[in-house]
């Protein structure tokens, strides 16, 4: 295996296998789990990512790589809605097959195996990931609802550009892209951030890639699996391979070469996102496959992403 992969990877792996002996023994119970969540999401994410990219210049920064992924995640939601049909379940699951656990893990994973470069890399995705993905899950599942309810009880539909304009709000008003939109903001304007702010805001950002990396362990040691493991291996295997290499051939393809493309791919072969599972409670469907799938998926991703690193790193 290659040193760097390992090196990067293995400190990850522990992390979580802390957090996963944590829940095991009870040190951690389910009702902290919540709170855990919203001071990784609401704070020490916040902090991390304004303060990335208050560091950054626009022109620094380089859309093709995302098109890659955005056009991968595309072409695989348009797939599993063709052949799981038009409803509430075939949009969850497909957000599930594309939605990358990009923040609690990608962040501490990209930070230690390619440095500050690939971090502005990864969040140059993570700006619009949430905004692009889960907005366009919103509308679609929006749709499928209303679909669903005028074929069963004959309701009237919900106007369409009400649907997309409350997405559009609840994807950027979110704890993950309007810190980055506004460190980017802070860093054209030439101000500078006092240094007793700064270090707060540094520390906090500091302790949000172990935190995340024990929460997750947390999470897997809480839930179970259950009946729902074949199903949950099939969306895992979409999310951490299929993804990942249609990432590379696409990205071959639009001339990417180096650290770029090779972020992206790594980014799409992430585990799938806990935000999978908010929207498979929201609607109401699902719920069993998608939380075991983002198990499976997490678990799953310890073997699949030593397998894409070293990989990705030749290309």
């Amino acid at each position: 295996m290659n040193a760097t992969v390992l090196s990067s990877l293995l400190p990850v792996v522990l992390l979580i296998a802390v957090g996963f002996v944590a829940g095991r023994r009870g040190w951690v119970g389910g009702g902290a789990v919540r709170d855990l969540s919203n001071l990784i999401f609401l704070l020490l994410a916040p902090a991390l990512l304004f303060r990335s990219m208050s560091t950054v210049q626009v022109e620094q920064l380089s859309l093709r790589p995302v098109a890659a992924y955005f056009i991968a995640a595309g072409l695989i939601f348009a797939g599993t809605m063709l052949w799981r049909g038009f409803n509430r379940t075939a949009a969850v699951l497909a957000l599930a097959n594309t939605y990358s656990n990009t923040v609690m893990i990608g962040i501490a994973l990209v930070g230690l195996a390619y440095g500050p470069e690939g971090t502005v890399v990864l969040l140059t995705l993570i700006s619009l990931h949430s905004l692009v993905l889960l907005t366009s899950a919103t509308v679609v599942l929006e749709l499928a609802v209303a679909h669903e309810q005028a074929a069963s009880s004959g309701e009237a539909r919900k106007p369409m550009m009400r649907v997309v304009g409350r997405a559009l709000f609840n994807a950027i008003i979110h704890p993950v892209p309007l810190p980055i939109l506004a460190g980017l903001l802070f860093g054209q304007s030439g101000l500078r951030m006092p240094e007793a702010i700064d270090t707060t805001i540094g520390l906090l950002g500091g302790a949000f890639s172990p935190v995340a990396l024990v929460m997750v362990g947390i999470t897997l040691a809480l839930t179970p699996v259950g009946m729902h493991w074949r199903g949950a291996l099939v969306q895992a295997l979409i999310k951490n391979l299929v993804h990942p290499l249609l990432v590379a051939a696409l990205g071959w393809m639009l001339g990417l070469r180096g650290l770029p493309l090779t972020v992206m791919v790594v980014a799409a072969a992430l585990p799938i996102g806990a935000n999978v599972f908010l929207f498979s409670q929201r609607y109401r469907t699902a719920e069993e496959l998608v939380t075991a799938s983002v198990v499976v998926s997490t678990g799953l991703a310890l073997v699949t992403l030593t397998v894409v690193m070293a990989l990705a790193g030749r290309l």
